[in-house]
């Protein structure tokens, strides 16, 4: 990512490791295009700003909401009268570069689609994404300006208004579809999208997804947005049943139990009955992890009673403490039923906190960096409910 930005840490190896005989097969490495995102990208305008601001165009200080004719006066506002600072942002694409930090190197493990303008910003967002070392692969057409998110900053709440514009012109024949591109998704071993995107291309989504299925590779959705799960519940629904992880925070979650009639609010039985929906790929037993800001992080699975494979390697005790790790598993170990497992967070003093903004996509990447490492070290996937960013 740009200097300036922290060092991922690195992975210390026990001595017993250092040592292991030569003749141990070695795990596979990290290669480029291992993970794959798609969505929307944007350019993140971000500025700390006054209360009155919000009040102007009626932003509620912590939330998430696509632009209207009243936004559109607030980035040139932003840009004119605050230090802005710019971001090469969109939910999926922070997690891909948050994930891609992580694993340092090589770079460009990381592949990101999206669409772009033919314009200044669209230049300034191609820089950004590969100054975050991630192999973005922009569909660039001259009809929409390159979409942007005002950030507005106040205190540790940050307030997004996102303009898709271009982003929301993607378009599944004039990209995806197109061989080279192709190649890309058939690379990778891992898939996240977040759920904005089944506002755009839901062919696309979907192409992906059952990709992902057919050959029992790990396909993760976020739920993203309360508005995701009421007015694009259609869209969300023919996805489901290709989602090895579900990510969503408790708004999130509340919103996807109202409009699926779960008749509970309780967030634990939440994940539980998402966790049972239909599933394509029964290889695979889904996973469900629901945040809830500083309170515990929920987390549905199936509990193993077999796995031929061997437990974690000792440098993640010694490297990531406290990291909990919670569910090991591959097509060759014994499940028994569902789970229901919970894990705090951390305290945080809050002078300590700069501000919310990415918390979410930052989480999501911490994920996505150990499905990674575990698939590429072990040939099994690791889960996690919590990583210390």
């Amino acid at each position: 990512m740009a200097s300036g930005e922290p060092k991922a840490k690195k992975i210390k190896l026990s001595k017993e490791e250092k040592t292991e005989s030569p003749t141990k097969k070695a795990p596979a490495k990290l290669s480029p295009n291992s993970l794959f995102g798609m969505g929307n990208p944007l350019l993140d305008i971000t500025a700390v700003v006054d209360k009155d601001i919000l009040d102007k165009y009626a932003l509620k200080p912590n939330d998430v909401i696509l632009a209207e004719d009243k936004h559109k006066a607030l980035f040139e506002e932003l840009v004119k009268k605050f230090k802005v600072e710019y971001h090469a942002g969109g939910a999926t694409q922070n997690s891909i570069r948050v994930a891609q930090w992580m694993i340092q190197e090589p770079h460009n493990v990381g592949t990101f689609f999206g669409c772009i303008g033919k314009d200044k910003f669209g230049e300034i967002l191609k820089q950004k994404a590969e100054e975050a070392h991630i192999d973005a692969h922009y569909y660039e057409q001259d009809e929409e300006p390159t979409g942007t998110c005002a950030a507005c900053i106040t205190g540790t709440n940050r307030s997004l208004v996102a303009n898709l514009a271009a982003a929301n012109c993607y378009k599944k024949d004039k990209h995806l579809d197109l061989e080279e591109n192709w190649k890309l998704v058939e690379k990778a071993k891992v898939y996240y999208i977040a759920g904005f995107f089944l506002t755009v291309s839901l062919e696309s989504m979907l192409k992906v997804a059952k990709h992902a299925s057919e050959n029992n590779k790990l396909f993760c959705l976020n739920l993203s947005a309360p508005f995701i799960s009421q007015f694009f519940k259609d869209n969300l629904m023919q996805v489901m049943p290709y989602v090895d992880v579900l990510f969503g925070n408790e708004t999130e979650a509340a919103a996807f139990a109202k409009e699926q009639d779960f008749k509970t609010k309780d967030i634990k039985e939440i994940a539980k009955k998402a966790q049972a929906l239909p599933k394509v790929n029964t290889e695979r037993k889904r996973i469900v992890v629901l945040t809830q800001g500083k309170e515990e992080t929920v987390m549905a699975h199936s509990e193993i009673l077999f796995s031929p494979l061997p437990p974690c390697h000792s440098h993640f005790s010694l490297s990531f403490s406290p990291l909990v790790l919670v569910c090991l598993y591959s097509s060759s170990c014994v499940c028994s039923g569902d789970k229901i497992d919970t894990f705090p967070v951390l305290e945080i003093d809050p002078k300590d906190i700069v501000d919310t903004n990415g918390a979410g996509d930052a989480f999501v990447g911490g994920k996505i960096f150990l499905f990674l490492f575990m698939y590429f070290s072990f040939t099994f996937h690791l889960f996690c409910v919590f990583f210390p960013l």
